[in-house]
C-alpha cells in the first residue's frame, strides 16, 4: 500500500510489475515448419523414382495368350484345327505402368456384331442408313439364309396339313417381345416394327430361340393421317426416291430378317405405281415379301408374282377382335383352312391374350393331325398368285 501522506510531493511512487517471458514471433515459426515440409517432400521424390507420383492410377493384370503350338499341316489340318470365330482388330489402347511410367500399346480384338449374332456379313452392305440386306457374291439370298429350316417329323408325310403363324408388332414393347419369345414355339415367325429400342438384342434372342424374323414396313392406310403408322411411313404422295429412302431407313434398323411385311398400308399396297418399286427393291436385295391379308385390294401377290419374288398372303386375321373366345374361333378357322387347302397362314399381333391363346393352341396342334411350320416353309409350298 502507498502512504500518500508521507510520500514526497511531485515524486511518482514506484510500482512493481511482474516479469513476463517474451513470445516468439508467429510468422518465422510457420515459415520454418513449411520449409521443413518442402525439404522432406523433395527428398522423398529424389529417393523414390515415380514419375507419375500424385496422379490417380489403376493397375490391372493383362493375361498374355499362351504360345502357339505348331499347326498341323496336310489333310488332317481341317479336322485337327477347329474353326475359330472370325475377329476384327479393334482399337489400340496405351497401358501405363503405374510404377515405372512406361507405356505399352495393346490392340484389342473384337468380334464383329454381325458375326456375334450369327449373321452372315456377306449378306449386308454398309450405307448411310446402316447395314442393308443384299444378295451375296455367291448368289445366296437373305430369304434363304435367314429362313428357319424345317424338317417334318418322321411319319408326317407330305400330305399332312400345315399352318404357319406370323406375329407382328414385336420390338416396341420389350416385355411383350420377351413374353412372345419365351412362350411361343420356335416355329412361330416374328415380324418386328422398326421403331423399337434395343432391336438387335431382342432379335438376336428371337433367332437364338429358333424364330425366323421379318421386317414390318409402315405403309399408308386409306384413313391416313387419322390412322398414322408412324414416322418414315411410305406414302402414295411421295416420289419413288423418297419412298425408297424411307424403306432403306427401315431396313437399316436391324439385320437377320428373311423378308418384309406391310404394316397397315391398305392404300399404299393398292396403288400399283407406289408399291411396285418397293417390291422390286426388296426383291433386288434378296428378300421375300409377306402380305398380312388385311386389305382385299392389295396388289402385293400379283406384283410379286410378276417379279418372280417369293411371296405369301395371310389367310386368317387372328385377333381382329382380341378376346379369348374369338381367338379360339379364328384358330379353329385356320385349322379348317389348312385341312382344305393343305396350308394356311394366320397373322396376329403381339398382344398378351394372343400370345397366351396361341401357346395353348400350339401344344396340342400336332395331336390333331396338323403341323406348325415357319412362314418361309409356306412360301416355298404355296404357288405364286397369278
Amino acid at each position: 500500500m502507498t502512504d500518500d501522506l508521507n510520500a514526497p510531493l511531485g515524486v511518482e511512487p514506484k510500482t512493481e510489475t511482474k516479469r513476463r517471458w517474451p513470445l516468439p514471433p508467429l510468422l518465422p515459426v510457420v515459415a520454418g515448419l513449411l520449409g521443413s515440409l518442402v525439404v522432406g517432400l523433395a527428398g522423398a521424390v529424389a529417393v523414390v523414382h515415380n514419375p507419375l507420383g500424385g496422379e490417380p492410377r489403376a493397375i490391372s493384370a493383362i493375361a498374355m495368350p499362351p504360345p502357339r503350338t505348331a499347326e498341323p499341316t496336310g489333310p488332317q489340318q481341317a479336322a485337327a484345327t477347329p474353326p475359330a470365330t472370325p475377329q476384327e482388330e479393334g482399337p489400340t489402347v496405351n497401358v501405363i505402368n503405374g510404377m515405372s511410367g512406361q507405356s505399352q500399346a495393346v490392340r484389342i480384338a473384337v468380334t464383329p456384331p454381325a458375326q456375334a449374332a450369327g449373321l452372315d456379313p456377306r449378306l449386308s452392305e454398309r450405307t448411310s442408313h446402316g447395314p442393308l440386306p443384299r444378295i451375296a457374291p455367291d448368289g445366296r439370298k437373305p430369304s434363304e439364309a435367314y429362313a428357319r429350316a424345317f424338317v417334318a417329323p418322321a411319319g408326317a408325310g407330305g400330305s399332312m396339313p400345315r399352318v404357319a403363324i406370323l406375329i407382328g408388332g414385336l420390338g416396341i414393347s420389350a416385355n411383350g417381345t420377351s413374353e412372345a419369345i419365351g412362350k411361343l414355339p420356335g416355329a412361330v415367325s416374328f415380324a418386328f416394327a422398326p421403331y423399337g429400342g434395343d432391336l438387335e438384342r431382342l432379335i438376336g434372342r428371337a433367332r437364338s430361340n429358333g424364330h425366323e424374323v421379318f421386317l414390318q414396313v409402315p405403309m399408308e392406310p386409306f384413313d391416313y393421317p387419322d390412322n398414322d403408322p408412324g414416322p418414315q411411313t411410305l406414302l402414295t404422295t411421295l416420289s419413288t426416291e423418297r419412298n425408297t429412302e424411307r424403306l432403306h431407313w427401315a431396313m437399316g434398323r436391324f439385320q437377320g430378317y428373311a423378308g418384309i411385311v406391310n404394316y397397315m398400308g391398305g392404300k399404299f399396297t393398292a396403288t400399283e405405281a407406289a408399291i411396285t418399286p418397293i417390291l422390286r427393291e426388296a426383291n433386288r436385295r434378296g428378300l421375300m415379301v409377306i402380305d398380312d391379308g388385311t386389305s382385299a385390294r392389295s396388289l402385293v401377290p400379283q406384283i410379286a408374282a410378276s417379279l418372280q419374288q417369293p411371296a405369301l398372303r395371310g389367310d386368317i386375321h387372328l385377333d381382329r377382335v382380341p378376346t379369348p373366345a374369338e381367338l379360339d374361333a379364328q384358330l379353329g378357322r385356320l385349322e379348317a383352312r389348312a385341312r382344305e387347302a393343305g396350308f394356311a397362314l394366320g397373322v396376329g399381333s403381339a398382344l398378351p391374350v394372343t400370345i397366351d391363346r396361341l401357346a395353348r393352341w400350339a401344344r396340342t396342334l400336332e395331336s390333331r393331325g396338323i403341323l406348325l411350320v415357319p412362314v418361309s416353309a409356306g412360301v416355298a409350298r404355296r404357288p405364286p398368285a397369278g
